[in-house]
Parts: C-alpha cells; structure tokens; sequence
C-alpha cells in the first residue's frame, strides 16, 4: 500500500488550523507540496492505497464467512470505507483540522490522540509482521524451484528466510530518513499486485476444474462471518490519505470528494472481489491466509507469482516501518530524531516484528487479529465518533443515524472476533504442500506445472 501520504498527515499538523472548507483545504494543499492533481491522478493514487499487500488474503476471508455472504460483507464493508472517509473530510471541516490526528486531538484531546496514536502505531506494526510471515513462507518456496535446493536446504527454512530478507533488504531499505527515496515503490508494488492479481484469475480457470469443491464450499454463511470482515477491514484501510488526497484536487469540496470517493472505493471493490472469488472458487475450503500457499510447488506460474508478491512485500515493509517510527517519535520526542535515535528505533521496531514472526507463522490469524483491533476502529468508529462529537442534534437522529450504528457496529466486531479468534484459532498448512499436489486428482491426471 502506498504509505507516503501518511507522512504528510503528521506533516499537515504543524501547520496552523483554518475554520472554512477553502482554507482547509489550502494549507493541506501546502503541506502536500503545492501541487493540483487531477480527479484521475487522485484517483489512482488512492485506488493504489487500497489495493495492496492485504488483498492477499481477501480468497480466505469469503473461506471464513461462506462466498455469498463474504461478498455482502466485502461490499459492506467498501460502503463503510467510503461513508466513512467522507465523514472524516466533514469532521474535519467543522473542525478546521487537517489531519486524521489532528482531528481527533481537537475533538477528544490529547488521550484521543493517544488512542489513535496507538491504533496507527498498531496497524502498521502487525503488518510487518503479517509481511514476515507472508516473506517466509512464499520465499522458501520460491528458492526450492533453484537447482540444488530441495525441502532439508537452509534456503527452504521460513526463519533463515526472514532472517535474510531483513538483515538484506527490508532493514537497509527502513533506515532511510527520507521517504522520498523509497517514492518508487509504490508504483512497483502496485504494477507486482496486478501481476499476482492476473496469475490467480489463470489459475482459477486452469487449476480451479481439477479440484474437487468442498463440502459446503458454496454454503452461504459459514461460522467465522465476523474474523472475516476484520480481514476486509484490514484490506480497505485507507483513511490516513485521505486529508492529504483532498487538498491534493484540483477542486476540493465535499461534493467533488464524494464522488471522487465513490469512483476510488467502487473500483477498489471490483478488484477485490474478483480477486476473492477467484482465489476461493479454486480451493474452496482449502483457501489459505495466504493464497499462495495453495499453489504447488512445481507451478511454475504460481512460482512467478510467488516471486512477484515476495517482492512487493519486502518493497513494502519500509513504508510500514517509516510509519511506524514516525508514530513513535511523535509521541515520545515530539521532535525530529538524531541520527543515533533513528538508527536505534529503526532497529528495534524491525527486530520486533521479525522476533514475533519468527516464532508465529499462520498468516490468517494475523490477518484476523489485525482486523478487528486496529482497523475496525479506524474505519468504524473513530471517524464517526468525531463527527458525532462536533455535530449538533442527537444520536440516531438525521444525519448522525449512520454514525450512531456504525460505532456500534465496530464495536461488535471488535469484541466479536477478537473473541473468536482466541477461542477458535484457524489451522494453517505452514508450508506443508497440499494433498492435491502430491495425488492425481479424480481425473487421473496431477496439477499442471
């Protein structure tokens, strides 16, 4: 996902506050550079900033919830992305803030600003980890396609695999101090997220018939609705963009940013869930956290998608952990760091998140835990509270009915799957090959290579 606009957020709060729409605007758009984009430009930088790393495991949320009522889930969940980043844009409005923080600090004061401090150090943090474990599993694989390199090979242990990956590239690539030097990743991870996206539509027409359904695979509902929509949640997080994106437009305005919104989160969702659908149509109850986990090892094609994402995933990280950081600093300097201090704090948010996915490897737990603590209240709740909070009238009444529900909502998900992810933690293959790798299928024939 694209992170670099998240630092223009923490950028947007030095500046002094405006009360009017056009003076919102204007300082954002000083903060973002003085720079006008276009509706279509804006647009795919936000379509971008969605549709990331979390579409991976979109096949395994409509595995959880069942596929019919994963897709009414996915399309609920878009609909609240999109009501809700309106929301913060209006919030912000009648606050004259312009910024996701800034925001909450003028309408719940500093321990706002400490909770959503908390939830955006959280969300990126347990991305990295999610990131490790997606590295370690889907490298391994990649590396037992090289000549000499078989199961009992270093190359194939997931753990020497983070190990090297870290201490090679993503740890170099997140002690930069400037973003601006990672500003080409961003369009090579979305071109590698659209390389995976097209290998899993071949593979669900060519490798999708040669698998037996599961029993109940086109049920409606399954048990785990809620962990599911957690994952969706994470999926559709794009909320810290969304001030720096508005002072970016040419016109900014409600109504130009409601459609602009509608276009963005619309497109997103169509992509997601053919995405979804297609990696769960061809293993049905066999769908992993990670997709790719499904593919055989001898699947060259998947070998390449494996490569493909592998990349985007270590690309990634740094832009994680620039957040991450900035978040810390933030709360804890309130002031730019030495040299020294962003060296130290670089290393030990890295080591961190390689320690726990060195010792936790099941992808859609992460998914799940991600989900439903961090960005359920990011998209739910907080940007709901604030507009209730600077609204006039009362709850459930106009136009505060939708952001009443939604917060009860959020809560409900929240409590919800946090419950039933520790109370029903999901069985992962953990880089076992699948049973339908090893066996011909009812056909008599093996999957195609």
């Amino acid at each position: 996902m694209n992170k670099q606009a998240v630092l223009g957020c923490f950028f947007l709060c030095l500046f002094p506050q405006q009360n009017d729409d056009e003076g919102t605007a204007l300082v954002a758009q000083k903060a973002a550079g003085d720079t006008r984009s276009s509706m279509i430009s804006a647009s795919f930088n936000f379509i971008n900033s969605i549709i990331g790393s979390g579409i991976i495991g979109l096949p395994y949320a409509l595995n959880q919830a069942g596929l019919p009522l994963g897709l009414l889930l996915l399309i609920v969940v878009a609909f609240i992305t999109d009501y809700s980043i309106i929301l913060l844009i209006k919030g912000g409005n009648l606050s004259g803030t312009i910024s996701y923080q800034s925001l909450v600090q003028c309408t719940f004061g500093f321990p706002g600003f400490l909770v959503l401090s908390g939830l955006q150090f959280l969300y990126p943090f347990i991305a990295m980890i999610s990131y490790n474990i997606t590295t370690g599993d889907t490298l391994t694989k990649v590396f037992q396609r090289m000549p000499g390199v078989g199961p009992g090979n270093i190359l194939a242990e997931r753990r020497f695999v983070i190990l090297l990956m870290t201490a090679a590239f993503t740890l170099p690539l997140s002690l930069y101090r400037n973003i601006e030097k990672l500003g080409k990743v961003s369009l090579l991870s979305m071109v590698l997220t659209l390389i995976v996206f097209i290998i899993v539509i071949i593979r669900a027409a060519t490798f999708g018939p040669q698998i037996l359904p599961t029993e109940n695979a086109w049920a409606f509902a399954k048990s785990n609705a809620v962990q599911a929509a957690g994952i969706m949640s994470f999926a559709f997080v794009c909320h810290h963009n969304s001030f720096l994106i508005y002072g970016s437009l040419e016109q900014p305005t409600i109504a130009n940013w409601s459609r602009f919104t509608h276009v963005s989160v619309g497109s997103a969702l169509i992509v997601s869930a053919a995405f979804a659908v297609a990696g769960y149509a061809t293993f049905t109850g066999y769908t992993q956290g990670d997709i790719f986990e499904n593919y055989c090892r001898n699947d060259n094609l998947a070998t390449f998608g494996r490569f493909c994402f592998g990349l985007s995933i270590i690309t990634t990280f740094p832009l994680e952990c620039f957040v991450t950081r900035e978040v810390l600093s933030n709360v804890l300097f309130s002031r730019e760091l030495s040299k020294a201090e962003h060296a130290g704090m670089t290393v030990l948010i890295v080591a961190a998140c390689a320690s726990i996915s060195l010792a936790f490897d099941c992808l859609g737990v992460v998914l799940e835990l991600n989900g439903v603590l961090s960005a359920t209240p990011l998209i739910f709740i907080i940007p709901s509270a604030c507009f209730l909070k600077l609204s006039t009238g009362c709850w459930f009444q106009g136009e505060n009915l939708i952001p009443s529900i939604l917060i009860f909502i959020g809560l409900f998900v929240m409590i919800t799957g946090l419950i039933m992810t520790g109370l029903h933690p999901q069985d992962c293959s953990h880089g076992v090959e699948m049973f339908y790798c090893l066996e011909p299928n009812i056909s008599g024939t093996v999957p195609p290579v």
